[in-house]
């Protein structure tokens, strides 16, 4: 069995035994290293559970996800159904502030818009919706914005890397121009680099993580 045929056994392996994926309808393949998922789910939600588990196996270097989303009957609601519970959903959320998030939806797909300061209020209002019955998909809008000087963000970075057990800080250089954190350097594992991009993405109005840091 070929290197590329093994690793697609154990994403397939992986898959089946993550019991919030339903894996019958879900396609891999395997090429240098980089996964990808084709097939259908029945819920949005199982998109980025199926991503996860793939990115668990050893030696994933990239995961491309082409999965559709197929609701069956009793999956479905009206947009103005969907919209209602996700409002709800949104402000018992005290993650975020109040009616600073709106929401949009057509045809099952839910656009978020509105201002944050922090990338995990961000990550927060889209978690709200994204296991919402009905919901087709999420396109997160929502801007982060801080009043946060560029130093103190990158120091602030440079702190939590400091402080992660996982993470040689040593070996990662950190840039930041206008929201966006670029990360670089060298790591020993692919865990190691997911927590550095963490790290960044913690940080007061950062927008875009480039996470440029080699394994």
């Amino acid at each position: 069995m070929s290197i590329a045929s093994e690793l697609q056994q154990k994403i397939i392996d992986e898959l089946e035994w993550e019991p919030s994926v339903d894996a019958r309808h879900i396609h891999v393949a395997v090429k240098d290293g980089i996964a990808t998922l084709s097939g259908y789910v029945s819920r949005f939600a199982d998109k980025k559970n199926a991503e996860q588990a793939t990115k668990r196996v050893a030696n994933v270097r990239a995961v491309v996800d082409e999965l559709l989303v197929n609701l069956d009957g009793a999956s479905k609601r009206s947009d103005l159904e969907i919209a209602e519970v996700a409002l709800t959903a949104l402000r018992s959320n005290a993650n975020l502030p109040r009616d600073k998030v709106t929401v949009t939806v057509a045809d099952g797909w839910v656009t978020l818009d509105g201002e944050v300061e922090w990338h995990y209020q961000h990550d927060s209002a889209e978690n709200s919706v994204r296991h919402l019955l009905g919901v087709k998909g999420v396109l997160n809008k929502i801007q982060v914005k801080s009043n946060l000087r560029v130093t103190d963000v990158k120091s602030k970075i440079h702190d939590a890397l400091v402080r992660n057990a996982q993470i040689d800080a040593s070996k990662i250089d950190v840039a930041i121009d206008h929201g966006v954190a670029t990360l670089s350097g060298k790591v020993k594992s692919w865990a190691e680099k997911e927590q550095a991009g963490f790290a960044a993405w913690s940080a007061p109005g950062v927008t875009i993580v480039k996470n440029n840091i080699s394994v």
